[in-house]
C-alpha cells in the first residue's frame, strides 16, 4: 500500500461521529443538523429538466475536456462575473467532477517529487483535502494560522523564507471556509509576488464565490486579481469553482479549473488517464446552470435572510457577525469546542462542527480551537430555531 495512506487523518466528520458516541439527544427537540457545507435549498427545476433532455447522453463517452458548449458557458460566466479578459475555453478552462476530487488530483499532476521535501502551504483552519493532497503527492503541508483579529489575512511572514524555496504548491480559498474571509487586491499583489519569486503555483478555491450579501460588492475573484494587476495569462494560477453551493446541486458533482494554459494543459493529460470525465448528461444540465443567474440571486437572498436572523438572535450572547461571504458562522464558544458541540447536542439537538477539527496544530497552537462552524444550509425555519436553542445553551453557561 502507498505509505503515505498512513499520514492521513481522520476526516472532521469522522471524528465528530467519535464525540458524539453514547450520546443520546433530548427527545423533546427535533434534530437540527449544521454540521455538513452541504446545500439544502432546492435544485433548480430547470436543471432537473436539463439532466431529464438529455438522458441520452449516457448512451456515449465523454471526452475529458467536455463538450465545448460547456467550456463556452463557463468562459462566458467567468468574464461575466468577473470583469475579466475573454478566457479561451480551448485551453483556459477544464470541467472537473466537482471542485473537490480536482483540488485534490491537481496536487497529484503538479508537485514533483523528485525535489527533496517539496512543500504545500495551506491556510490555517482548512479543507482537509488540501492536506490530503499534498501528503499523498509526497509533499509536506506547512501551514499558516488565520485569525479574526486581522480579517483572517494570510500572514505569509508566518513562514520563514527556508521553507518557502521548497514551495510548490499554495492552496488559498476565498471566500474561505470556515471564516468566510475573502481575499483583496493587496492581498494577491503579495502572495503574486511570492510565487514570482519562488515560482510556486497558486491554487484558488473559489466554490463559495456566489455567497455574498451584497448584490454590489462581489468578492474578488483570482482571475480577476490578475488581471487587475496586469498579469497577462494568468501565470501560475488555476482557480476551482462549482455549482455545488452556487446552483444547489452538489450532487450533480460539477466544477471547473480555469486559469494558465500551460498548466491546464499538464493537467488535462493528467485527467485523461485519471478517467474523470463529466458525465455528457450533467454537462448539459451545467452549461444550463451557469447561463442562468436569476437562481443564484434568489439562493443570496435566502442565505441573507437566514443571517440576518441568526446574528439578531445570537448577538445578545455572544459577538456574532456577518462573514465577507460563504454560508458559515464562525462563532467563537466560552468553553472549549468539543465540549460545547456535545453539549449543544445533548441538551438542544443541534448538531455543529468544532472548530479544531478543521485546523492543525501550527506555529505552537490550533487556531481553530474554542470556535464552532454552523452552516445555515436548512430553511430558515430551521436555521431560526437553532440560534434560538443555542442562545439558550449561551445564556446557560452565563454569557
Amino acid at each position: 500500500m502507498n505509505p503515505h495512506l498512513n499520514q492521513l487523518q481522520p476526516y472532521p466528520f469522522q471524528k465528530l461521529r467519535q464525540l458524539m458516541e453514547g450520546i443520546t439527544p433530548t427527545a423533546a427537540l427535533e434534530p437540527i443538523h449544521l454540521q455538513i457545507g452541504e446545500p439544502k435549498h432546492a435544485t433548480p427545476d430547470f436543471i432537473r429538466q436539463a439532466i431529464i433532455d438529455h438522458l441520452d447522453g449516457l448512451s456515449v463517452y465523454p471526452t475529458t475536456l467536455g463538450a465545448p458548449a460547456l467550456r463556452n458557458s463557463i468562459a462566458s460566466w467567468l468574464k461575466r462575473r468577473f470583469n475579466g479578459p475573454a478566457i479561451n475555453p480551448e485551453t483556459e478552462v477544464i470541467p472537473v467532477n466537482g471542485s473537490r476530487e480536482a483540488l485534490f488530483s491537481f496536487a497529484q499532476a503538479v508537485i514533483d517529487s523528485s525535489v527533496p521535501d517539496p512543500v504545500v502551504v495551506c491556510p490555517n483552519p482548512f479543507y482537509q483535502i488540501y492536506e490530503g493532497a499534498a501528503l499523498l503527492a509526497g509533499a509536506v503541508p506547512h501551514f499558516i494560522n488565520t485569525f479574526p483579529d486581522n480579517q483572517f489575512k494570510l500572514d505569509y511572514a508566518q513562514l520563514p523564507d527556508a521553507v518557502w524555496s521548497r514551495v510548490q504548491l499554495v492552496y488559498v480559498c476565498s471566500p474561505n471556509n470556515p471564516t468566510g474571509g475573502v481575499m483583496t487586491l493587496a492581498d494577491w499583489q503579495e502572495l503574486f509576488a511570492l510565487s514570482d519569486r519562488h515560482g510556486f503555483i497558486v491554487a484558488s478555491d473559489e466554490c463559495y464565490s456566489e455567497i455574498y450579501s451584497d448584490e454590489d460588492n462581489p468578492p474578488l475573484g483570482a482571475l480577476e486579481a490578475a488581471h487587475r494587476l496586469g498579469r497577462s495569462g494568468f501565470p501560475r494560477l488555476v482557480v476551482f469553482n462549482s455549482l455545488s453551493k452556487r446552483s444547489n446541486a452538489p450532487g450533480l458533482r460539477s466544477g471547473f479549473v480555469a486559469g494558465d494554459a500551460r498548466l491546464l494543459e499538464k493537467f488535462l493529460l493528467y485527467r485523461t488517464y485519471h478517467g474523470s470525465a463529466m458525465s455528457p448528461v450533467a454537462q448539459a444540465a451545467s452549461s444550463a446552470a451557469w447561463n442562468d443567474e436569476t437562481h443564484v440571486v434568489e439562493n443570496r437572498r435566502l442565505y441573507a435572510q437566514k443571517f440576518s436572523e441568526a446574528i439578531e438572535i445570537l448577538s445578545d450572547v455572544t459577538a456574532v457577525q456577518m462573514p465577507d461571504a460563504g454560508f458559515y458562522l464562525w462563532i467563537r464558544t466560552p468553553i472549549s469546542d468539543t465540549e460545547f458541540t456535545r453539549t449543544l447536542y445533548q441538551d438542544y439537538n443541534v448538531t455543529v462542527l468544532p472548530g479544531s477539527y478543521l485546523a492543525r496544530n501550527a506555529q505552537g497552537m490550533n487556531p481553530g480551537e474554542n470556535f464552532i462552524r454552523v452552516a445555515l444550509v436548512a430553511s430558515p425555519q430551521e436555521c431560526a430555531e437553532a440560534m434560538r436553542r443555542m442562545k439558550l445553551f449561551f445564556e446557560k453557561l452565563g454569557i
